[in-house]
């Protein structure tokens, strides 16, 4: 189709509105050929979207939260040489979602694949239950973030006034004003979020150099033993390789998130080239800023004992007390790191009502017609980032009465996230076994019934391979995911990521059967 004829179909269509001199040739044909309208201004180009994508995962600000399991699970040999095994993996899940999103570049992401993807017999049902496990995936990620961040607050709080009361009604107050802060910004300054994004992003990484160096000069208590040869279980599980691949999940979860640029698609230019590089440069870039992250950590620590028993809660920072000597240094080093994670939660904010809206949009929620509405004035879902944001809220009532409970709801994002993974990488795998490839045309992203056609990111002919082990990897890990860190068995130490994940799962095929097959077609074309 010629430029000029493909505009005119555009024109007819509204596709090319909002802010249409913004859209280039690709642009253009990709929203063609998913038959989907341009409702969402596109503010982002590589450098912010991947800003945006760095400061989403926050990979070493995450693993520094998250030491504590890998300290009692397989120690430091758990964190330093288990990196490499997670970080493959999830290199190879990323190499695999990359190629769909450069077929595909579109809001809706995993569930829209499934649908292109899935055998016909499957596809409306296995895309439905697709939409609802990735919506509550990222949602529940969303919200354990504003939770971890609220909770490090208190941690400092307790590092500086020991005689400080925890409570966790403050936690969840803490949690509603980091959500107004967030929604403002992702409704009224809009615009500003690009430049915001590209600020966390510079300071993502300047703050690792301003707070490794301290560590390096300050903390060099641990012996090059300790760091890579000492290995710890102290989880109650006899097995050790148990309790090594339980120490695995702060590597696993630090990097993983990272289809979250994916869901503002809509919103990026040249959107099927620029999707891809973002998803890959942001897996290695924050991969390797963790995994050095965790060597300073380690060679910081004096008393291991001291740091997993601190009353903060969090040993990251009686790693930086003990680094530095000092409590106002901790205190200044780790709310580095919540400044960034406060921002993380900007784009989050947005990547997770971005996918909801695309959800609704395609009529997979309930009242879809009222959540799929687009602001006419700022371009942008306001209905579904309410709905997010008020979903963060009502759950963070939890906590106030039972901080387990809302751990069991939380305990669901990772598990979910990989599962929604896996499923289209599973279809396309099957797909492209049985049917023939070819590569696309400039700007071309469109996969048929007897072919695929790939977009200009393509793993060619490693792709099989690449999207094996990518399986391989997510399906040894997925298991572990759903074990207790530590026995004997109490609500306390439960791990309720595997029943909350099946009460998801059911909860989608009621819904299916209730209402989705009415409801839901799969991903909708808003013109031909």
């Amino acid at each position: 189709m010629s430029e000029k004829a493909l505009d005119h179909v555009l024109v007819t269509a509204g596709v090319e509105s909002p802010d249409s001199a913004s859209l280039d040739m690709e642009d253009k044909a990709v929203m063609a050929q998913m038959g989907k309208k341009q409702q969402l201004a596109r503010r982002f180009n590589f450098v912010t979207s991947l800003a945006l994508s760095a400061t989403l995962l926050s990979s070493w600000e995450a693993i520094a939260s998250a030491l504590g399991v890998s300290l009692y699970a397989g120690g430091p040999v758990a964190l330093v040489w288990g990196f490499f095994l997670t970080g493959s993996g999830t290199l190879a899940l990323a190499a695999s979602i990359a190629e769909m999103a450069s077929m595909c570049p579109i809001s809706g992401a995993q569930y829209h694949w499934t649908y292109i993807f899935a055998p016909p017999k499957w596809r409306i049902p296995v895309t439905f239950v697709q939409g609802w496990v990735t919506v509550f995936a990222w949602q529940a990620t969303l919200t354990s973030v504003y939770f971890l961040i609220a909770t490090q607050i208190q941690g400092l709080a307790i590092l500086n006034w020991p005689d400080y009361g925890y409570e966790r009604w403050h936690s969840t107050l803490m949690m509603w004003a980091i959500v107004a802060i967030t929604f403002a910004i992702n409704v009224w300054g809009i615009k500003l979020l690009p430049a915001t994004e590209l600020f966390a992003g510079i300071c993502h990484v300047l703050f690792f150099v301003a707070v490794s160096v301290p560590m390096l000069v300050l903390g060099r208590n641990a012996s090059p033993d300790l760091v890579f040869k000492t290995y710890i279980n102290q989880t109650g599980w006899s097995n050790d390789g148990v309790a090594f691949f339980i120490g695995l999940l702060p590597c696993v979860w630090c990097i993983v998130g990272f289809d979250g640029a994916i869901h503002l698609s809509e919103e990026t230019t040249k959107s099927a080239t620029t999707i891809p590089k973002v998803i890959m440069t942001t897996v290695v870039l924050n991969g390797t800023l963790a995994w050095l992250f965790v060597l300073v950590s380690l060679y910081s620590i004096s008393s291991i004992d001291d740091a997993l028993g601190t009353p903060t809660g969090f040993p990251i920072i009686e790693i930086l007390r003990q680094a530095t000597g000092s409590a106002a240094a901790a205190t200044l080093m780790e709310t580095a790191m919540l400044a960034v994670g406060i921002a993380a939660l900007m784009g989050t904010l947005a990547s997770v009502s971005r996918l909801t809206w695309a959800f609704a949009r395609d009529k997979g929620l309930p009242f879809s017609d009222f959540f799929a509405h687009v602001d006419g004035h700022y371009h942008i879902p306001t209905r579904a980032i309410s709905l997010v944001a008020v979903v963060v809220v009502l759950l963070s009532f939890i906590n106030i009465g039972s901080s387990v409970a809302l751990s069991a709801i939380l305990s669901l994002s990772t598990i979910s996230l990989y599962l929604s993974y896996i499923i289209p990488i599973a279809c396309l795998l099957l797909k492209r076994l049985r049917v023939s490839t070819r590569r696309a045309a400039p700007g071309q992203a469109f996969v048929g019934e007897d072919a695929i056609v790939f977009g200009p990111f393509s793993l060619g002919r490693f792709g099989v391979l690449v999207n094996l082990y990518a399986l391989c990897y997510a399906c040894v890990m997925v298991p572990f995911l759903t074990l207790p860190t530590v026995l004997p068995l109490t609500k306390e130490t439960m791990n309720y990521a595997g029943p909350v994940l099946g009460l998801v799962l059911l909860f989608a095929a009621v819904d299916y059967h209730v209402r989705g097959k009415r409801k839901f077609h799969g991903p909708r074309r808003e013109f031909d």
